[in-house]
C-alpha cells in the first residue's frame, strides 16, 4: 500500500523526537499499549490531544463487558457479541475478544484499577442491553471510565513513559519504501515543544478515538473530530464500516436546538430496571423484542424513534422512580449529577431521552494483531476496525476491546522490534514537501458538516437524504478546492481549520458507504430498503483516498476481513 501523497497544509516540523513506538490517544486502548510498550523495553512516547486523563474513556459509564461471573462463558459471550453485530463481525475476531478479555481485565486490575464489589466480596457484574447474563463490571456506580483512565494515567506517570500533551496528530510519515516513520503533530500552548513538530519512530499506533462531532448532538467530547481516521486515509489506509455508527438510544434529551456533547444516561440504568416509556406511560418496548428495553442497541433507538414519530413527540421518557434516592445516589451519581445539573431529577419524575450519535463501529481496517493495510501502522479502540463490532457494537465490548487488542499491538511491535534488534535504527522519513496537497476548510464549516451530516445521514436515512448529503459534502469540498489560487493558499492553518478539514473527510467516507449500502442491517437504518440482505450485503464496505482525493470504494467477498498486508510486509 502506498500514501496517497496528501497532507495537511501546515507548517513544516520545527522539532523532532525519536523513540520506538509512538501512541497517539490516551484512553484505554492507547495508555494499555503503551504501557505494554514500554514493559517490553520499547522507547515509548505518547501523544495525546488534550490533557492525558482527558481522552474519551473517562466518559464511559456502563463497564467493561467480559465473562467473569459464575456460569458465564466465552462462548456465550461470543453469542452475544454475533447477535448484536447483524451477521457482519468477524468471528475469529470476536473470539480473541471473549477469550483473552477477561484475563486483559485481571490485568487492568492488577495495573490499579477498583471496580465495583458485591456483598460477598466478588466483582459486581450487571447487564446491559444484548447480554444475556450479568457480565458488565463497573466501578464507582456509573464512572468505570473515569476509574479506569485513573489507574492508567497513574501507571503511566509512575513509569516515566514520555508524553507530549495537548497535541493534534496532524500526518503520518513514511520512509522511501513506504512505511511508517512517525507522525507530524502540533502541540498547543506551554511545554517542552510548541508549535509542528515530529516524533520518529517505526511504528505508530492510532488509538485517537471517534468521530461524533461529525454530527450536530453526540456523546462524545469535542476532541473527538476523527483525526485518526482522516490520518490513516491520507496515509493511504484502508477504512471499513463507517456507515455503522451507534446511536446511543437513551442520551438526555436537552432540547431540539442542542448540539456539541450531551450527557449519556447509560444502558446500566436499563439493565437494573429503568422502563422506557412515552408520555402517557406505556411501556412501547414491549413486544417489539425478547429483552424489550434491554434488546441491542439498535432496536431500542428504532423503537424510540417510531414511537417518537407516531407521538409527533421530541423525546420519550426513561423511568426510574422506583430505583429510589438511595439507589440513584450510590450507583448512579455521575448521571443523577447530570440530570439535577439540567433541572430533572430522576427520583421523583422520568428523564426525557433521545437517541445521540455515541460510537463509530467502523475505523481503520486492521487485521488480528492491529496492523492495517500501511505497514508499521497500527489501530486499536474506536478508530479502529477490527471486525468485532460487525454492524452494531455490544454494549460494553469498547473498552474490552481497547484492551484486548492494544495488548495484541504491543506484542507484535515487540516481537517486529526484537527480530530487527531493540533500538534499531529509526527510519529516514521523505523529504517534506514545499507545498500543501490539502486545502483546508474555513473553522465555520465544521458547523455546516454536522448539520449535513444530522439532517442526511443521522439515524433515518435514505438514498435522497444520503445523496443529498453528499452533494452538500462535495460543494463544500469543491469550494475549498476551488479557493487555492497558484500559490497553493489555503485557510490559515491551526487547530479550528485541521479539524473541520478532517471532519469533511470522514463525512464523505461514511456518506458514500452508507449510500452504497442499499439495506438495513444493526445501526444502519434505510427507511427506502427497511429489510437486512444477507445475499447482497453480508459484507464490507472498505474505502481508501485516492491522490486526486476521490474515493475508492469497495465491498469483500464475506464478512471476514481479507489480510491487511501481503505476506513480504509482515
Amino acid at each position: 500500500m502506498t500514501s496517497t501523497g496528501i497532507r495537511l497544509h501546515a507548517p513544516a516540523p520545527g522539532w523532532s523526537i525519536d523513540a520506538d513506538v509512538v501512541v497517539v490517544g490516551s484512553g484505554v486502548a492507547g495508555l494499555t499499549a503503551a504501557l505494554r510498550c514500554e514493559a517490553a523495553g520499547l522507547n515509548t512516547v505518547v501523544v495525546t490531544k488534550a490533557r492525558l486523563d482527558d481522552g474519551s474513556t473517562r466518559w464511559a459509564q456502563g463497564g467493561i463487558a467480559a465473562a467473569l461471573g459464575e456460569g458465564d462463558t466465552p462462548e456465550q459471550h461470543l453469542d452475544d457479541t454475533l447477535v448484536a453485530g447483524a451477521g457482519l463481525c468477524d468471528t475469529e475476531a470476536v473470539r480473541i475478544l471473549v477469550t483473552e478479555g477477561p484475563d486483559a481485565v485481571r490485568r487492568l486490575i492488577e495495573t490499579g484499577a477498583h471496580f465495583d464489589e458485591s456483598s460477598e466480596g466478588g466483582l459486581a457484574l450487571t447487564r446491559e442491553g444484548g447480554h444475556h447474563r450479568r457480565r458488565i463490571a463497573h466501578a464507582g456506580g456509573d464512572a468505570t471510565g473515569a476509574e479506569v483512565s485513573r489507574a492508567l494515567v497513574e501507571a503511566v506517570r509512575a513509569r516515566g513513559l514520555r508524553t507530549v500533551e495537548n497535541a493534534l496528530v496532524l500526518d503520518l510519515l513514511t520512509d522511501a519504501a513506504g512505511r511508517t516513520a512517525g507522525v507530524t503533530l502540533h502541540v498547543m500552548g506551554e511545554g517542552q515543544h510548541d508549535g509542528v513538530g515530529a516524533v520518529h519512530a517505526p511504528a505508530v499506533v492510532l488509538a485517537t478515538g471517534g468521530m461524533g462531532q461529525v454530527f450536530s448532538a453526540t456523546t462524545n467530547p469535542s476532541v473527538s473530530t476523527g483525526d485518526g481516521v482522516a490520518l490513516a486515509l491520507r496515509a493511504g489506509a484502508e477504512v471499513s464500516d463507517l456507515e455503522f455508527v451507534q446511536f446511543h438510544p437513551t442520551v438526555l434529551f436537552l432540547g431540539p436546538d442542542a448540539e456539541g456533547q450531551q450527557p449519556l444516561v447509560s444502558e446500566a440504568v436499563r439493565g437494573e430496571g429503568a422502563h422506557l416509556v412515552d408520555a402517557d406511560g406505556v411501556r412501547f418496548m414491549l413486544g417489539q423484542h425478547e429483552l424489550a428495553e434491554l434488546a441491542p442497541r439498535d432496536v431500542v433507538a428504532k423503537g424510540i424513534l417510531r414511537r417518537m414519530q407516531q407521538l409527533d413527540a421530541e423525546h420519550m421518557f426513561l423511568d426510574a422512580r422506583h430505583f429510589g434516592a438511595e439507589m440513584w445516589e450510590q450507583r448512579f451519581p455521575t448521571i443523577l449529577a447530570a440530570c439535577r445539573a439540567h433541572g430533572i431529577d430522576p427520583v421523583h419524575e422520568p428523564i426525557p431521552v433521545a437517541p445521540a450519535a455515541h460510537y463509530a463501529s467502523g475505523g481503520v481496517r486492521t487485521d488480528p494483531h492491529g496492523r492495517t493495510t500501511v505497514p508499521g501502522l497500527y489501530a486499536c479502540g474506536e478508530v479502529a476496525c477490527t471486525g468485532v463490532h460487525g454492524a452494531n457494537r455490544l454494549a460494553s465490548n469498547s473498552l474490552l476491546e481497547g484492551l484486548v487488542y492494544a495488548e495484541r499491538i504491543a506484542a507484535d511491535i515487540a516481537a517486529a522490534r526484537a527480530a530487527e534488534g531493540l533500538h534499531a535504527r529509526v527510519p529516514e522519513p521523505v523529504p517534506y514537501p514545499e507545498r500543501p496537497a490539502h486545502p483546508l476548510l474555513a473553522p465555520e464549516t465544521r458547523f455546516a458538516i454536522q448539520r449535513i451530516m444530522t439532517n442526511g445521514a443521522g439515524v433515518l436515512r435514505s438514498a435522497e437524504s444520503l445523496q443529498k448529503a453528499a452533494e452538500q459534502l462535495q460543494q463544500l469540498h469543491a469550494e475549498a478546492r476551488d479557493a487555492l489560487d497558484e500559490n497553493g493558499k489555503t485557510a490559515e492553518p491551526g487547530v479550528d481549520t485541521w479539524e473541520a478539514t478532517n471532519l469533511m473527510c470522514v463525512a464523505r467516507v461514511l456518506v458514500a458507504a452508507a449510500l452504497l449500502r442499499e439495506e438495513t442491517r444493526g445501526c444502519h437504518w434505510r427507511e427506502d430498503v427497511p429489510e437486512r440482505d444477507d445475499a447482497n450485503w453480508r459484507r464490507h464496505i472498505v474505502v481508501r483516498l485516492n491522490p486526486d482525493r476521490t474515493l475508492a470504494v469497495q465491498t469483500t467477498k464475506t464478512a471476514d476481513f481479507p489480510p491487511t498486508q501481503r505476506p513480504q510486509e509482515q
